[in-house]
């Protein structure tokens, strides 16, 4: 079992930053790979990034290549997502999960996920 738990959203301005943190419960944290997906109002829940259970690998959606960066600490039992540049469109709900299937992007394939932080970016 893995719990895990945002922080860090809040309200930004259009071309701010902001630093989301996912802490995870377990001693089993390295075992995961670790994704973001965040989702706005009236949309499907939607990939983000993911890191490999090392860190090594990652992988992004192109809407946000070039802007966030996804990173892990598994000592702290962490995953962060710096997001640069905001836009409103990514303006959402942001949630972080786990999965045992290594650098996937559909939500089906992750196992255990946040409650989510709110990420709004005013223009």
């Amino acid at each position: 079992q893995v719990q895990l738990v945002e922080s860090g959203g809040g309200l930004v301005q259009a071309g701010g930053s902001l630093r989301l943190s996912c802490a995870a419960s377990g001693r089993t944290f390295d075992s995961y790979a670790m994704g973001w997906f965040r989702q706005a109002p009236g949309k499907e829940r939607e990939f983000v990034a993911v890191v490999s259970r090392i860190g090594g690998s990652t992988r992004y959606a192109d809407s946000v290549k070039g802007r966030f960066t996804i990173s892990r600490d598994n000592a702290k039992n962490t995953v962060y997502l710096q997001m640069n540049s905001l836009k409103p469109e990514d303006t959402a709900v942001y949630y972080c999960a786990a999965t045992l299937s290594g650098l996937v992007t559909t939500t089906t394939r992750y196992e255990y996920w946040g409650q989510g932080t709110q990420v709004t970016v005013s223009s």
